[in-house]
């Protein structure tokens, strides 16, 4: 038997053993060395004894395997080796390309070291797609050099790239070069990428004005470019164009599908048109278009936007009946939704199933639940969310001053004032400056705990730290006002006068008791008028509160009389054939006392004039509390009306309205003719 020569290809893998074994089925012998045949048997008996050769070393890349060249595997691995060699070769010249300052015979020269050959229209595609600079000359180099069968690839294929990068003019100059090549001819991914490049980053109106020049080369625009367009022109606020746009691809016979309608219902959530996006959502479900995640985000958002939160639920609901696997952005989505609305136990599940799945949450969401926490008194909730805050290990979703002015907030809606001022402590020791909100949320905090010393200790504060006082504060100021006993008020007094003279003038006259009320009633038109709008409705409630418990009735009806005349308190009072009304929700305690005895002494004044009331009259308080004073008006006028023996009685199908007949006011008018009730 002649000898086999051992070559490397029959070399053993590392860790394989030097023998191989054969065990046949049936073996026909019972020695035990019948059934081993060892690769010694061919071997010449004469032979010298040789060395069994060495293992390969297993801390070496270099792995020996024989493969049979009749194989139909050989070709598949043969291929495999050159395909990895030429990727190897290709993020190479790519990466020899960013390299290179961006001056043609730089980049010439890389590029004919990494191909000496031609290179194919592939590799110009890869490298084009693998460098991150440099890709207009290497493009013109590829031009020239490569085995380009389409050259508008290649275009498109640096078109996105610049579209990545922001780059408009190069765009434009490219384009510019593509359009004096007689062999290049645009299609819809050219135009469609440029648009998407002039939305990014080009001037107002580009985009349009790209899209329109489709028909000129040839291009019939498609689902893609009108999505991309009608984004073009929502992004610009041009709300108008996208949905005629909309209505044009649809005259078209464009099929609708999940990324134009995303992009259709962005736009109407952009323009404020909720009712609009909503109809598109159920349009496009109407002709079997499928919603996907992103259309279900894109509608949820905007449903949030409309301070619908009903309608947030249904969706939700739909998508999880659709099994549409929900995103991080869906979740918050629904957390701002929620949180917005204040539907406090929704958004609670939805922050817990955040935590619980490990979600990232921003310290923006984070102090969007803790003002909502703040404003419907979700206490625990809100020092939940606080440790949780604390305790993240992400720095990026660290409490800052809005969280602290969060939670002095809440504090301070319920009177907690060492709650307040731990938190205020905590602020200090993690560097953050007490800020104008924060002071005026303390201020509160003490006035509804009747600490008036530190009221003024506050408002020291406030002095040393630099803050200006803005009309909010000084709101604060007059609620802390009317609710302070007489023999301590002139310190707040002191207080509203050093924040704004004016204001502090019209308290003075209002404390006054001998100052005149004509006096009073021009200071406080003045006050009023050069107030914020925002801040009209709180300074007349909270002047006309501190003249009912100072038991100044005619200086609160005569500033009734001038915030009607400035229309800051409208539609107080409607009348029709069957029934006249007062409504007062929104006034507070003591601006809705005073519109009541007003429109009460209006009745009698109606029936002096022998004129006839309505067969109905009605109250209406609504049926929430003041956020800060805790009460509300349902009570506060159950018990008034019991003590005047009016004949206004709670309806019991209508919450917080009180009903009588005209019959049982005129008797109870009638036998009333005491001042009291007939105020001036």
């Amino acid at each position: 038997m002649a000898t086999l020569p051992i070559c490397p290809s029959f070399l053993p893998w590392p860790h394989r053993p030097a023998s191989i074994s054969f065990h046949p089925k049936n073996p026909s012998s019972s020695s035990p060395t019948a059934a081993h045949v060892s690769v010694s048997v061919f071997v010449q008996a004469d032979s010298p004894p040789q060395d069994p050769p060495p293992l390969s070393d297993p801390t070496q890349n270099t792995r020996f395997l024989w493969v049979n060249p009749n194989s139909p595997r050989a070709a598949e691995l043969a291929r495999a080796r050159a395909g990895s060699a030429r990727r190897a070769r290709l993020a190479s010249a790519a990466a020899a390309l960013a390299a290179c300052h961006p001056s043609s015979p730089a980049i010439a020269a890389a590029l004919s070291a990494a191909f000496p050959d031609t290179p194919s229209e592939q590799d110009a595609v890869i490298v084009l797609n693998t460098t991150p600079t440099n890709h207009v000359p290497a493009l013109r180099w590829f031009l020239q050099h490569a085995a380009v069968r389409n050259r508008t690839i290649l275009y498109n294929v640096v078109f996105k790239a610049l579209r990545k990068g922001r780059r408009w003019r190069e765009t434009e100059a490219l384009w510019a070069e593509m359009a004096a090549d007689d062999a290049v001819q645009p299609d819809n991914a050219t135009f469609s990428t440029v648009i998407g490049c002039a939305r990014a980053c080009g001037p107002r109106g580009s985009a349009l004005e790209w899209f329109e020049k489709m028909p000129a080369a040839g291009c019939a625009p498609d689902t893609l470019t009108y999505s991309v367009v009608i984004d073009a022109c929502g992004r610009a606020g041009d709300a108008a164009t996208a949905l005629r746009l909309y209505d044009r691809a649809r005259g078209e016979g464009c099929r609708l599908d999940p990324v134009i309608c995303a992009t259709v219902i962005k736009v109407h959530s952009a323009s404020g048109n909720f009712d609009g996006a909503l109809n598109v959502f159920e349009e496009m479900k109407a002709v079997g278009v499928k919603p996907n995640l992103v259309v279900y985000n894109t509608v949820l958002d905007a449903m949030g936007r409309a301070m619908r939160p009903w309608v947030v639920k249904t969706v939700h609901r739909e998508m999880v009946g659709q099994q549409v696997p929900p995103s991080r952005a869906t979740y918050c989505c629904l957390l701002q939704a929620y949180a917005r609305a204040r539907y406090g136990e929704d958004a609670m599940a939805v922050y817990r199933v955040m935590k619980d799945e490990a979600m990232d949450i921003d310290v923006v969401m984070y102090n969007m639940l803790l003002s909502m926490c703040a404003d419907i008194g979700y206490a625990e909730e809100a020092e939940e969310i606080f440790r949780d805050m604390k305790a993240s290990v992400d720095t990026r979703f660290r409490p800052d001053s809005w969280t602290y002015s969060s939670m002095v907030t809440l504090y301070s809606c319920t009177g907690n004032v060492l709650g307040a001022e731990g938190i205020l402590k905590e602020m200090k020791e993690a560097g953050f400056k007490p800020n104008i909100f924060i002071l005026t949320s303390l201020i509160r905090c003490y006035g509804k705990a009747g600490c008036t010393d530190d009221v003024v200790r506050s408002f020291a504060m406030l002095e040393d730290l630099k803050i200006a006082p803005d009309d909010r504060f000084c709101g604060c100021l007059l609620t802390v006002a009317a609710d302070t006993p007489v023999e301590e008020l002139g310190k707040v007094v002191d207080c509203i006068d050093r924040s704004n003279a004016q204001l502090g003038a019209v308290v003075k006259l209002l404390v006054d008791g001998k100052a005149s009320t004509e006096s009073f009633k021009e200071a406080a038109r003045g006050v009023l008028s050069a107030a914020r709008g925002v801040v009209k409705m709180p300074y007349c409630n909270c002047l006309m509160d501190l003249c009912v418990n100072l038991g100044q009735m005619e200086k609160a009806c005569a500033l009734l009389d001038a915030a009607l005349q400035l229309d800051i308190y409208s539609n107080v009072q409607t009348r029709t054939q069957v029934q006249w009304s007062l409504h007062l929700r929104g006034l507070s305690v003591g601006a809705a006392l005073t519109t009541l005895h007003v429109w009460m002494n209006d009745l009698y004044t109606t029936l002096q004039n022998g004129e006839e009331l309505p067969p109905l009259l009605g109250i209406h308080t609504g049926e929430g509390k003041n956020m800060y004073s805790g009460k509300g008006l349902v009570s506060v006028f159950e018990s008034h009306l019991k003590e005047l023996d009016a004949p206004f009685h709670a309806a019991p199908d209508k919450a917080g309205w009180f009903l009588t007949t005209s019959v049982a006011a005129k008797h109870w008018l009638e036998a009333k003719k005491s001042s009291e009730l007939v105020a001036v």
